[in-house]
């Protein structure tokens, strides 16, 4: 069957000229949207390589966008797969399908404004979700399994074996000898991939739910459970993986990256949840984004997560969610303290940084001119340090504003002039 398928510390008090309307702001906690590209539709799932971001679904199905500006993505080539496209996986310089009914199609992106086909398998079923290691493309393909390619020879894609799971394979990633699968109610299953030609499984873990995406890192793989959430496996012993946490997501996840510790869950309607999971035991949400669409795939990179996010592409700051990170020496400030936003003026998004002298709550609120308050940026509680976060203005008008920051009994105030 086919499937298509702000904020930190501190209040930030903005006063707009008389006549402004207040924009209407996402729900949002520490994660805030700094650039977003309006798609066709049907966009299901993103890889990040560069100053590029490839991304699945929509008609045409591959299309290429320059994030090289963050807010500002651009979109510079498209491919028309014909198919319905479910997953990407980019190695070198070529860019991997899991394209429905299609199956398999391998596109040359070394020209991004010029994506061409250079080969194709038609997979039995419906190609979900692709991984590609070494010469090799792994497609979780349904109710026919898993299906391993070779690929060393892009223009002569060839099956070399496959194992039919007992569920439907919706996702897949390989690391080591080892292919996880997300089989739907089939769970997790891991499968030896050593000789390609005869995969064999080791393993499954009953997730309790539909598992969908897969992402692992080190001893633990991470699944997007539709109906149970994120759910953390021990996969230290292939032969016996074991649930050992689970973070109950709102809304039913279908994809989940992972870059050191933390997840980011592609959450459907739920849209994007950021999650510590350095206690795998205990994972803890830390930020998260009522995105406008219904998000499908994720990937992660530095401070940003990149969003397929069905009727959209969209680009999320997540540093106020991630941890400081750790020095010889730990840079205290001697003072609280509010620091002009840069750029100032600026155009629908700008930098505002500020510091904290003691542990406790603060605040980043947005007021108009009349004093009404119109959106919150963050509430939350902080340690002693320096914090800095993307604002955007979204549908806020031109204007004057003023951004306060309250921590305790520290409060201070700063102008700002949005123009667009």
């Amino acid at each position: 069957m086919k499937r298509y398928g702000m904020v930190l510390s501190g209040v930030v008090i903005l006063l707009a000229l008389s006549g402004m309307v207040p924009s209407t702001a996402q729900d949002s906690l520490n994660v805030t949207m700094v650039g977003i590209y309006e798609t066709p539709g049907l966009t299901r799932d993103v890889v990040v390589s560069g100053d590029y971001a490839y991304f699945a679904g929509g008609f045409p199905n591959l299309r290429v966008v320059n994030i090289q500006n963050p807010f500002n993505p651009v979109e510079v080539g498209s491919y028309d797969t014909t198919g319905g496209a479910y997953g990407v996986a980019l190695s070198g310089s070529y860019a991997y399908i899991a394209n429905g009914e299609a199956g398999l199609w391998i596109v040359d992106v070394s020209d991004p404004a010029d994506p061409v086909e250079v080969g194709h398998y038609d997979t039995p079923d419906i190609a979900n979700g692709i991984a590609v290691s070494g010469s090799y493309a792994y497609v979780a393909d349904a109710f026919s399994g898993l299906r391993v390619i070779n690929v060393q020879n892009p223009f002569h894609p060839v099956e070399t074996g496959f194992y039919n799971t007992p569920g439907e394979a919706n996702g897949v990633t390989v690391s080591g000898n080892y292919a996880y699968v997300g089989d739907g109610y089939g769970g997790l299953r891991v499968i030896n991939v050593e000789n390609p030609s005869h995969p064999t499984e080791v393993g499954f873990c009953d997730t309790s739910g539909y598992a969908w995406g897969v992402a692992v890192s080190g001893n633990y793989a991470y699944v997007a459970d539709r109906i149970s959430g994120l759910r953390v496996v021990n996969i230290q012993n292939p032969s016996a993986p074991i649930v050992v946490g689970s973070y109950e997501a709102p809304g039913g996840p279908y994809s989940v990256t992972v870059q050191a510790n933390h997840a980011y869950v592609a959450n459907d309607h739920g849209g994007l949840r950021v999650v510590n999971i350095q206690n795998p035991s205990h994972p803890v949400e830390v930020g998260y984004y009522d995105t406008p669409g219904q998000a499908r795939g994720v990937v992660a990179s530095g401070i940003y997560a990149y969003v397929a996010d069905y009727d959209y592409f969209e680009i999320f700051d997540c540093s106020a969610a991630l941890p400081v990170p750790n020095s010889k020496q730990v840079d205290v400030p001697r003072s609280y303290s509010l620091l002009p936003a840069y750029p100032n003026p600026f155009n629908s998004a700008t930098r505002i940084s500020y510091s904290v002298l003691v542990s406790g709550r603060v605040q980043l609120v947005v007021y108009d001119l009349l004093g009404r308050q119109v959106g919150m940026i963050t509430d939350r509680t902080v340690t002693p340090g320096n914090y800095s976060v993307t604002w955007d203005a979204g549908d806020l008008a031109s204007g004057i504003y003023f951004c306060r920051m309250e921590a305790g009994r520290f409060q201070q105030t700063q102008k700002m002039v949005l123009l667009k």
